[in-house]
C-alpha cells in the first residue's frame, strides 16, 4: 500500500474520542487509551435507516456478549455474526471510538467497524469493505489506523467479503445461538449419540425425536462444542459428519 500523503508513517499522531461509562464524550492521546475496555463502550455515531441510503443498518443480537451490536450494512453483519461463532472473542463493540489524525492540510477521522477482545486478554480493530470499494482515502484511514493498533499493542484486520459457503453455514446455526435453545437432557442424549462421528440426521435421531434434538445439536454446534466435517467445503445437511469437537471430525 502506498504511504499515505502528508502521514507520519512511522509514528502518526493520533487522538481517540469515545463515549465514556457516564456517557460523557471524551478525547485522549492514542497511548493513554490503550488499556479502555473498548469492548464495553457506546458507539460513537447512531445506527440509523431511512428510505433511500445506500446502506442498511441495523442491530444483532451477541450470545458472546448477551447485548445488541450494530452494524452499517450486510457485509458488516456478516462479519458480525462470524465474530460472534469465534470461541476465542469474548468482547465485541461497534463503532467504538473516532480515530483522529492530521493528514498535512486538514484534520481527519476515522470510526473503525468493530473493537474485539480475545479470551486471552488481548484486542483487535477491524474495518469491514469489500476489496473492490476500498477508494484512496479509505485506503489512508486504514493504513492509520493500522499503524495507531500497532502503537497501541492491538492486532488490526480489514476483512471483505467472507467465503460464502462457510457464512452459510455459520448463518444457520446463528439462529441457534440463544441460550434458550439448550435443554440439558437433550443435551446428554446427543454427547451419546454422536460419542462417535456420525451423519447429522442419523444422530439427531438416535437422541429421540428431532423436532426436539435438531435444536439443540443446532446450539452445540453454534458453541463449537460439536464439529461438523467440511463447513467450509458443504452447506450442512442430514448427511453431514458430526461429532464431539474434540472427537476428531475436523
Amino acid at each position: 500500500m502506498a504511504v499515505p500523503v502528508g502521514v507520519d508513517i512511522a509514528e502518526p499522531y493520533v487522538e481517540l474520542s469515545y463515549v465514556d461509562a457516564v456517557h460523557e464524550r471524551r478525547r485522549r492521546p492514542l497511548l493513554d487509551c490503550v488499556t479502555a475496555r473498548f469492548e464495553d463502550v457506546a458507539a460513537v455515531r447512531p445506527f440509523r435507516w431511512s428510505r433511500g441510503e445506500r446502506h442498511f443498518s441495523g442491530w444483532y443480537w451477541a450470545a458472546t456478549t448477551g447485548r445488541h451490536v450494530g452494524f452499517e450494512s450486510w457485509l458488516e453483519r456478516d462479519r458480525l455474526v462470524l465474530m460472534d461463532f469465534d470461541p476465542g472473542v469474548v468482547g465485541i463493540a461497534s463503532q467504538p471510538f473516532w480515530l483522529h489524525w492530521h493528514d498535512g492540510e486538514r484534520e481527519r477521522r476515522h470510526a473503525p467497524d468493530y473493537f474485539v477482545r480475545r479470551a486471552d486478554g488481548s484486542a483487535g480493530v477491524v474495518d469491514v469493505r469489500a476489496d473492490e470499494r476500498i477508494e484512496p482515502r479509505d485506503a489512508e484511514a486504514f493504513e492509520v489506523t493500522r499503524l495507531a493498533c500497532r502503537q497501541a499493542r492491538w492486532g488490526f484486520e480489514r476483512v471483505g467479503v467472507p467465503e460464502e459457503v462457510l457464512l452459510a453455514n455459520v448463518r444457520w446455526l446463528s439462529r441457534y445461538r440463544h441460550p434458550r435453545c439448550r435443554r440439558g437432557p437433550v443435551v446428554d442424549r446427543l454427547r451419546e449419540a454422536f460419542a462417535a462421528p456420525v451423519p447429522l440426521m442419523v444422530g439427531a435421531e438416535v437422541a429421540g425425536d428431532r423436532l426436539e434434538t435438531l435444536p439443540v445439536l443446532f446450539h452445540l454446534l453454534w458453541l463449537q462444542e460439536m464439529a461438523a466435517e467440511d463447513v467450509t467445503v458443504e452447506l450442512l445437511g442430514p448427511s453431514t459428519v458430526v461429532g464431539l469437537a474434540d472427537g476428531g471430525v475436523r
